[in-house]
């Protein structure tokens, strides 16, 4: 059985996370793990001195087990039959959370936007885990809700059975990763959502100025990069004949277009270059900007 575990703290976007996942659980049939670490609730600690006030941890490990079956009550509650499972761990953020990415299909975390992450994710917490996660990690903005991944009613208004927002890739035609673009299709085809596929791509200095061009793999026209992506794309749209995609070449760096491509998806999806270092990994500036500013929830796909 497929596993999704989420970082909760308790905090609007830990439980934003929480909803999230348990909205993915159900649509992957997959189970929920609800997980909580033990780098919580620093306030306990005795001013100046650096440990823990008396009882501390003994009240941070009962509100942590309360807030654990508060949450998984709520959501079983919206979303009768779902399978959820809870753990609590005292160990420090970057390895719990990591060991739980490496246990399950996928990981979500709470993140309070514009770069600021909560709960596990405080400032390099955040970039370790994203940057060196085995499996592919989603973050989602705080009050993130149903609605907001689905298009307005006739009304305007949020609604949770109109049809589903696009789905946003980024995909760098220089790395076409079929594990990222298998991640983007998946995600479109589960939600009935249409796909929409950005690229960003520079042309030579020469272009546009009547001088002579060498039509190669770095410097060629916008029509040759909209064939490129066409296909690319091609065997993906066979194997997945249900989801309509639009493709996207833009001029300029990839980051600014999704990020305001993010305005209107359901969920953004970038991808991470493995790179097996013993300083750990690295996010991509594209990434960084979808992670730093979309308004959607993001998924980061590590591929090698």
């Amino acid at each position: 059985m497929s596993t999704i575990t989420v970082g909760l703290d308790g905090s609007p976007e830990s439980l934003a996370a929480a909803d999230w996942a348990a909205r993915e659980a159900v649509e992957r049939d997959a189970l929920l793990r609800l997980l909580h670490g033990g780098e919580q609730m620093r306030y306990l600690y005795a001013p100046l001195a650096g440990v823990p006030a008396p009882g501390a941890l003994d009240a941070q490990r009962e509100w942590a087990a309360y807030m654990l079956r508060e949450t998984e009550s709520r959501l079983v509650r919206r979303h009768p039959g779902l399978r959820i499972t809870t753990k609590q761990t005292e160990e420090q953020a970057v390895p719990a959370l990591l060991a739980a990415a490496d246990g399950a299909d996928l990981l979500v975390l709470g993140s309070r936007g514009l770069g600021t992450l909560a709960g596990f994710l405080v400032g390099s917490v955040a970039l370790a885990v994203v940057a060196r996660s085995p499996r592919p990690v989603v973050l989602v903005r705080a009050h993130e809700s149903a609605a907001d991944e689905q298009r307005p009613d006739a009304m305007g208004t949020g609604s949770t059975v109109s049809p589903h927002r696009d789905v946003v890739l980024g995909l760098d035609l220089e790395d076409p990763e079929d594990t990222v673009i298998g991640f983007a299709f998946e995600a479109a085809r589960r939600r009935a959502a249409d796909l929409r596929v950005v690229h960003g791509w520079s042309p030579p200095a020469a272009y546009g100025y009547g001088a002579a061009m060498d039509a190669g793999v770095n410097d060629e026209p916008a029509e040759q990069v909209r064939h490129r992506l066409a296909d690319v794309l091609r065997p993906w749209k066979d194997k997945y004949p249900g989801v309509e995609v639009r493709e996207q070449a833009v001029v300029g760096g990839a980051g600014r277009h999704l990020v305001h491509a993010s305005r209107d998806a359901a969920l953004v999806v970038v991808g991470r270059k493995n790179r097996r270092s013993p300083v750990g990994g690295r996010i991509g500036p594209v990434t960084h900007a979808a992670l730093q500013h979309a308004s959607a929830p993001v998924a980061v796909v590590p591929h090698d």
